[in-house]
């Protein structure tokens, strides 16, 4: 399986011009900007659209207008899937997205791979401090799912190996909103 994320797109997604192949593609957090819900429709509308076979969306803390769960419902279809503390399996990769503020405790065992807007504590998670989350960072390490996809910190951008997962922060903006990465490509 081939898999497209990316992460901390802020309303820049029409302009992304890199998008390769893939099975699945993930985004982590962050479409909008403001997070009304305007940015947030045009975000899910543009995301859900793309000609890939499976898309996952995961909110971030940017993307917070007034009842986003039930709002974001309103535009998925199927095969386009919003984790919110919550799974989805497809072609058996168990997939698990939680949300910004949650402490991820309910995180299955069996996960192969995890997404969150917020990195770990101390992976791929500093600017001038670090912005991860140690809650995340003990879930990880005690369940080790190949692979633990997020964004959030855009000066951190990259990949981070450990004996069992790998880290990957996607977002494709910098610091002052721009559009300078591309998002990562990888087959489990």
């Amino acid at each position: 399986m081939r898999i497209l994320h990316l992460s901390d797109t802020h309303n820049c997604h029409r302009s992304i011009r890199y998008l390769p192949a893939a099975d699945v593609i993930i985004h982590s957090g962050d479409a909008a900007l403001s997070g009304n819900k305007n940015e947030i429709a045009d975000f899910l509308i543009w995301f859900g659209g793309l000609d890939y076979k499976y898309k996952i969306f995961v909110a971030g803390n940017h993307d917070h207008c007034p009842n986003r769960t039930e709002f974001i419902q309103n535009f998925l279809h199927p095969d386009f899937y919003h984790l919110c503390n919550s799974g989805v399996t497809i072609d058996g990769i168990k997939f698990w997205g939680i949300s910004y503020y949650y402490i991820p405790q309910m995180i299955p065992a069996d996960t192969d791979i995890l997404i969150s807007h917020r990195p770990p504590f101390g992976i791929l998670d500093k600017i001038d401090k670090s912005y991860g989350c140690i809650h995340l960072l003990q879930a990880v390490l005690k369940l080790s799912p190949r692979y633990h996809l997020f964004g959030h910190v855009h000066g951190a951008y990259g990949i981070e190996k450990s004996e069992t997962t790998t880290f990957v922060n996607a977002s494709v903006v910098n610091e002052n909103d721009e559009l300078t990465n591309k998002p990562f490509v990888f087959e489990i």
